[in-house]
């Protein structure tokens, strides 16, 4: 299993960026991977903000950095992170869960 789940329904988000040409190709070759595990097919633009979201959650020193840096982002954290469960489970951020 990826370790990027399925993605939410969602309103599309433009991005730009430049890549240069071996990144291109192992961005494409992991939107592959992910069609061929969901059965969906997903622009690449459209994965790389959950990809971007979830190497910051992995970033162990990151995350240490931040707590050191801003004691009262917890609550931003927490509160980002509830929105991606709810937008996980179909419900809008400002839903009450079940």
């Amino acid at each position: 299993m990826l370790k990027l789940p399925k993605l939410p329904d969602r309103t599309p988000v433009k991005l730009t960026v430049t890549l240069n040409p071996e990144l291109h190709q192992r961005l494409q070759s992991y939107a592959a991977l992910y069609r061929d595990t969901y059965g969906t097919t997903e622009p690449v633009a459209d994965l790389i903000p959950y990809m971007l979201d979830a190497f910051l959650d992995s970033d162990r020193a990151y995350a240490r950095a931040q707590k050191e840096d801003r004691p009262s982002r917890q609550d931003a954290v927490g509160g980002r992170k509830r929105q991606r469960v709810a937008m996980a489970s179909g419900r809008q951020p400002s839903e009450p869960e079940d």
